[in-house]
């Protein structure tokens, strides 16, 4: 195919800049509304600035010795042109004297290629884009900016952490007579408590997404991104390091989908579109920016509210039939990674408990129950990870929970239920510890445009898996129990490498398949063959029928993983339509490391596998960094006649 490949329309800005500031915690605050469908609330983001996250990172490549840290700090000398931006006057809805308001009549002048549609004025939503007068403030300010698009952003302010009783134990300095920078070094000490302090940490954000706001800051959006400011503020360490965020989604934002369930019953859920959450909330979308969150959700009482999450949140109920749900995770990944599905779904339980069905639902492991015995030493940022719980190192399966509207439960008891333990149990067999201490999996509505889908905790599956025999269920399912190992334990640096992520989980799939129908090695073997005759011919058919350029397993090729000064960059192909269906990923992945296998020996290979799996958990990779470990542990193949490479 010839077609001409167009950047402007096929490339995903990632705008954040997540060289100065990173977001270490977000803590949101929703109202559901299926009527409007619309979700309005708060979102407060905790941050950390350049000079602190890079002393820890060096800090953290140090202990580790890891070689393969070279290709984690690379970036750009310059900055990557970003399409559909420019450059925009900040505004904000406080009455500072040196700003010129614009009334409600008065015509707003800031541009016209903002994200404030007709949509806004006839929901009576007032825009940000106010008339301004920036004076010489503009050029000296720091300017935070967070993806965004589809949002329409109500108020923006610095959150008064010191307000809240008992948080003067983390001011370091008690001399410090400026208030800002006393907010600002709470901050500090409390994102960087240590694991075994996660539950006060937790506490304390809760805490601090509560407290009193002290001020509203400047902000502006564009078609991707807000920009928040704060005169006089003109570091990222002078920037305010926790900030209120006011907003509502719309109901056409292309991160999540107001649609009905199968029984016909309104429910809404993110559908891991290519734009990522950056329409659910206001984010860093690029991978370095790893954080962890905790989320308040209310809803009409007769839906369950499911999240990404350490915990089986329960309900709490409320005045006036709704419901609060609650969910939060300790371990940091980036802000891609956050799922909720919102619905009148039924949970799917077993028609007979067994005994083997009460151990697996009593043996949640969470980080106050973990018997740090150290395991493995872990080369990532400091969180309570279950690769160091001895006693979760040995948990086969995981507590579980299915849910689905009420008019498939029937299939799902015969279909689903009866998978999920055999098929985690295999997962622990090939790699060990499940990164995750839980795992819900939601059948979501027919207009879901794939098969399935993993997050932290939950995964979404099609109700086409339900059909037929139990084969098309159980393969995908373990398709998405691999992507808790490969995606979201260890995930891709850089985006366009999805190969890192989809290429094991189609590969890994198989192994875990094979494994929980307890199959002899010569009956694995045939059907493995089988599917992967069946996957060559779908590769050959997809590499005649679409571009060559997105065939590529690594498209920045020997600019992987760089990005601007700011930390900006772009994803190639990451908004065209055609990508959506493309499976070159999955399949050239696949057989590269079907490849690897065979060459290797089961045996030898697998174990490397899991050593890959126990140093690298918890952090961001790139190919070269699979690739030179491989070569490092298997000394033999260095020498060899062949050279592995993705390109």
């Amino acid at each position: 195919m010839d077609r001409k490949l167009d950047p402007s329309r096929d490339d995903l800005p990632l705008m954040a800049n997540t060289s100065h500031i990173r977001v270490k915690h977000y803590a949101l605050d929703l109202d559901v509304d299926f009527e409007s469908q619309i979700m309005e609330g708060t979102i407060v983001l905790f941050f950390e600035s350049e000079n602190r996250f890079r002393k820890r990172s060096i800090s953290t490549e140090e202990t580790c010795q890891s070689e393969s840290s070279e290709a984690r700090t690379v970036r750009m000398p310059e900055a990557c042109h970003v399409p559909g931006t420019s450059t925009r006057t900040f505004s904000s809805k406080t009455g500072h004297s040196d700003f010129v308001i614009c009334g409600k009549g008065e015509k707003d002048t800031a541009g016209k290629d903002g994200n404030h549609d007709n949509w806004e004025q006839a929901s009576g939503i007032s825009s940000s884009k106010y008339c301004c007068d920036t004076g010489n403030h503009g050029s000296e300010d720091f300017v935070l900016v967070l993806d965004c698009c589809d949002l329409s952003v109500l108020k923006v302010e610095e959150v008064d952490v010191a307000a809240v009783p008992g948080i003067e134990k983390f001011t370091r300095s008690p001399k410090l007579t400026v208030i800002s920078e006393l907010r600002n070094q709470i901050v500090r000490e409390l994102v960087t408590l240590p694991a075994d302090r996660w539950r006060e940490q937790l506490d304390y954000f809760a805490c601090c997404s509560q407290a009193p706001g002290c001020g509203e800051l400047l902000f502006d959006t564009d078609t991707w991104s807000l920009q928040i400011r704060k005169r006089g503020a003109q570091t990222a360490t002078d920037f305010p390091h926790a900030v209120r965020i006011r907003y509502r989604t719309n109901p056409q934002g292309r991160s999540i989908t107001w649609t009905s369930d199968q029984s016909s019953r309104p429910c809404v859920y993110t559908m891991g579109s290519p734009l990522n959450n950056r329409a659910l909330f206001p984010c860093q979308e690029p991978p370095v920016a790893m954080s962890t969150w905790q989320a308040t959700v209310r809803a009409a009482a007769s839906f369950v509210v499911l999240m990404s999450g350490e915990r089986s949140a329960k309900p709490t109920q409320l005045q006036e039939g709704r419901s609060s749900w609650h969910y939060y995770v300790t371990m940091p990944m980036p802000a891609s990674t956050f799922t909720i599905a919102v619905g009148a779904w039924t949970e799917v339980k077993p028609e007979t408990c067994s005994s083997n069905d009460l151990a697996a639902e009593g043996g949640s492991f969470s980080p106050s129950d973990a018997d740090f015995g150290c395991v493995e030493v872990c080369c990532h940022m400091d969180y309570p990870c279950r690769f160091q719980n001895a006693s979760a190192a040995v948990q086969e399966i995981i507590p579980h929970r299915v849910f689905a509207p009420v008019c498939l439960q029937g299939a799902c008891q015969e279909t689903l239920l009866p998978l999920v333990p055999p098929c985690l149990a295999a997962a622990h067999s090939v790699l060990g510890t499940h990164p995750f201490s839980r795992l819900d999996i939601l059948i979501v509505p027919a207009n879901f445009p794939s098969l399935g889908m993993a997050s932290p905790h939950i995964i979404f599956l099609s109700q086409s898996t339900l059909t037929g025999r139990s084969h098309l269920c159980g393969t995908r399912l373990c398709h998405e129990i691999a992507h808790a190992w490969f995606g979201l334990a260890i995930g891709a640096r850089d985006w366009t490498e999805e190969w890192l992520s989809e290429g094991f989980a189609t590969h890994l799939e198989d192994v875990f398949w094979a494994k929980a129908q307890q199959l002899a090695p010569h009956e694995a073997r045939e059907q493995q063959e089988l599917r992967a005759c069946l996957r060559w011919r779908r590769l050959q058919d997809e590499v005649r029928s679409s571009p060559e350029e997105m065939q590529v397993l690594r498209p920045n090729k020997e600019k992987t993983g760089y990005v601007s000064d700011s930390g900006s960059s772009v994803i190639k192909h990451g908004l065209n339509p055609e990508k959506v269906f493309m499976q070159v990923h999955y399949l050239k992945g696949y057989f590269l490391l079907r490849f690897l296998a065979r060459r290797l020996g089961d045996d030898t290979y697998f174990s490397f596998l899991r050593k890959f799996v126990h140093t690298f958990h918890g952090q961001l990779i790139l190919s070269q960094d699979f690739l030179q470990m491989l070569l490092e542990n298997i000394p033999e193949e260095k020498g060899h006649t062949y050279r592995i490479s993705v390109e």
